[in-house]
């Protein structure tokens, strides 16, 4: 059998005799050259044993038990269980993406708030990005860049999107409006025809009150766009385009957290959509209207 040649000891000027000389000496596996951590490869193989040969040099530097604290790359497992030689249960999904975030409990420390919230709008937004329906963001941008008017309307947390997104638009000299009500709302739906666009969001899909907003600007002849959580909602019906999300909420934050910022992830990749359409004419007016608010700010 031919010797094995292993990769990390090429080019390593001091290594004569198999191993590097200046530092730990490597006697059982392939321990890397600083403070005792694992080379690329040898972290990376899935099936790499939990439990370290006895006689390989533990990771000293690395060896840092986190107690009752969270571990982000452990589904928030709050203590570990040591193991010989100070490794630990190797668990190489990224806890991003795998499994559901436990809602929050009335015992759980600030440390574990931080960990479930981030966790949560981190699944939010990578999750969103996977079902986001590329064809359908850019008929919306089409049809919001050639809009002479574009209505917006949501309740609740969806209403702070709408209105992130009404003053997005209004910064590229888009007419866009925002119904703080919903009669207001549909007061407006009532006045769109052809060449309008009427956006709705709803994280559910089923509020009343959007749907008949949506349900009017439609009869009126406007283009109708929904954005909501759920593509077979009631909203859908309405609209000549859904663009939806996946966020997860749990019983503690439902509505509110994960939806929230959903939502304002598409609501980012529409207006960036918009605005490179016409880009010259975008990037002029949003340094003209920064230089406004900067001139006018500086003189209070």
């Amino acid at each position: 059998m031919l010797a094995q040649i292993n990769l990390a000891n090429r080019l390593i000027t001091d290594d004569l005799v198999g191993m590097s000389v200046g530092q730990h000496p490597a006697f059982a596996d392939d321990v890397g050259a600083v403070a005792d951590t694992e080379r690329f490869a040898h972290v990376v193989i899935g099936d790499q044993h939990a439990d370290a040969t006895l006689a390989q040099e533990a990771h000293d530097a690395l060896d840092l038990n986190h107690r009752n604290r969270i571990n982000a790359g452990e589904r928030l497992v709050k203590q570990n269980k040591a193991r010989p030689r100070g490794q630990r249960t190797g668990n190489f999904e990224t806890a991003a993406f795998a499994g559901t975030p436990r809602d929050i409990d009335r015992s759980d420390s600030i440390e574990d708030i931080i960990a479930k919230v981030s966790l949560a709008e981190t699944l939010s937004i990578a999750d969103t990005t996977k079902v986001l329906d590329v064809v359908a963001l850019g008929k919306a941008a089409d049809a919001l860049a050639a809009a002479t008017r574009i209505d917006i309307f949501g309740l609740g947390a969806s209403s702070f999107v709408g209105e992130d997104l009404q003053q997005k638009l209004v910064r590229i000299g888009r007419a866009a409006l925002r119904w703080p009500d919903s009669h207001a709302a549909w007061t407006a739906a009532t006045t769109l025809g052809p060449g309008c666009v009427a956006v709705a969001l709803s994280h559910s899909g089923a509020t009343v009150d959007t749907i008949s907003f949506l349900d009017l600007a439609r009869s009126a002849g406007a283009t109708t766009i929904a954005i909501t959580n759920h593509s077979s909602s009631p909203l859908t019906e309405a609209a000549d385009i859904v663009l939806t999300t996946a966020a997860r909420e749990t019983g503690f934050r439902s509505g509110a957290l994960g939806s929230r910022i959903a939502q304002l992830m598409v609501i980012d990749c529409l207006f960036i959509r918009v605005a490179q359409l016409d880009f010259d004419a975008s990037m002029e007016a949003i340094r003209n209207t920064y230089a406004t608010i900067q001139r006018l700010t500086a003189k209070r």
